[in-house]
């Protein structure tokens, strides 16, 4: 147990250190093949160290501050890929930030969900979770999503799909406000509806929390990280560009890449809680990080327009808008019951696919 736990310890504290070098290399040397696989490679190792001291401190602090911490650390990392490379691309990027988002919004609330629910169903037939938690917030995420990215396309008082500055500011203000709202019901007013039914917070399931000290120095680690994301992601935003040019693809298709680097390692610790019968963990994860994604991400991105005068186009097109709603009518049934099996994620990710697939080919 011993050496197993050495080897654990590694790759965590020897990541943020390497990425840190391959970034400043980044920035010294000429950007080649090699050193263009080499930053990609530490984009995605300081992505999974980034989450992995975000899940060193949540499990410090417990549930259902743990999903918190992972929530805001992944939406951060987002937030910093979308400003660099819209800063980087100028007025061809006033689109991203809607993409990504709703990129985000589709991979948790299908994607995630769906995988989840159908590994939790395949091992344990049936799962369950709190509808008193789940409940009021897929409530705010439809009210986020439908504020920042539906009501765009219909407002009048300027270009279709855009806000003026004072719609951008209340859109902004109401995405910060319901966010805050249901992480202060989330973590103060009723924590227990985000806690697992069955009492699973025993010595026989989970190991002992770490220290005070460990806590702290994954911390700090988990900041390194998020800095090396954001440097790597700014080097690597041409080469993603290019390739995407390259294939003739739809550029919406790079706010879906950024959502996924960012979404992965989050992902991968939904599907094993939900593959250890801890299908509220993933519940809480899925939900919070989806209004995390537009509760932190639209202020952020409406600052950066507003302070740099960079345009922005939140609006989405009709077919998004289908995806969307189908999204939420499915999401309501999965929610509604507290109980899952294998047939309520095949849905949730066929609808992934085809908002995939239609995004190729739309």
């Amino acid at each position: 147990m011993r050496r197993r736990g050495g080897r654990w310890w590694a790759w965590p504290y020897s990541v943020p250190v390497l990425t840190t070098l391959v970034l400043l290399a980044g920035h010294m040397l000429p950007m080649g093949p090699l050193l263009l696989l080499a930053c990609g490679l530490a984009l995605l190792s300081a992505v999974f160290a980034a989450v992995h001291h975000a899940e060193v401190v949540a499990h410090r602090v417990g549930e259902p501050f743990g999903t918190l911490v992972l929530a805001v650390a992944v939406t951060v990392i987002e937030v910093a890929l979308i400003l660099s490379v819209m800063l980087a691309g100028g007025p061809d990027k006033a689109a991203l930030p809607r993409d990504t988002i709703f990129a985000a919004v589709m991979i948790i609330c299908n994607g995630v969900v769906g995988i989840c629910i159908l590994v939790g169903g395949l091992h344990h037939r049936e799962q369950s979770f709190r509808v008193e938690g789940m409940g009021p917030g897929l409530a705010a995420l439809v009210a986020l999503a439908t504020l920042s990215l539906v009501m765009p396309s219909f407002t009048t008082s300027s270009a279709e799909g855009t806000y003026t500055t004072a719609q951008l500011v209340f859109a902004a203000g109401s995405s910060l406000l319901l966010w805050s709202v249901f992480v202060f019901v989330q973590t103060v007013r009723h924590r227990d509806y985000f806690l697992p039914a069955v009492d699973l917070a025993n010595e026989a399931v989970h190991a002992a929390p770490p220290s005070g000290g460990r806590a702290a120095l994954s911390f700090i680690l988990l900041l390194v990280s998020l800095v090396c994301v954001v440097g790597l992601a700014k080097l690597l935003s041409p080469a993603i560009e290019a390739v995407v040019s390259a294939a003739a693809a739809p550029k919406a298709v790079v706010g879906i890449a950024i959502a996924l680097i960012v979404l992965l390692p989050e992902t991968w610790a939904a599907v094993r809680a939900a593959r250890a019968d801890r299908l509220q963990t993933s519940m809480n994860l899925a939900i919070g990080s989806a209004l995390a994604s537009i509760g932190l991400t639209i202020p952020a991105v409406v600052l950066a327009s507003v302070w740099l005068g960079l345009p922005l186009r939140l609006g989405l097109e009709a077919k998004d808008m289908v995806l969307l709603v189908l999204t939420f009518i499915v999401g309501a049934i999965t929610l509604g019951s507290g109980r899952t099996n294998v047939m309520q994620g095949a849905v949730h990710l066929v609808i992934f696919a085809a908002f995939l697939f239609l995004a190729l080919v739309p």
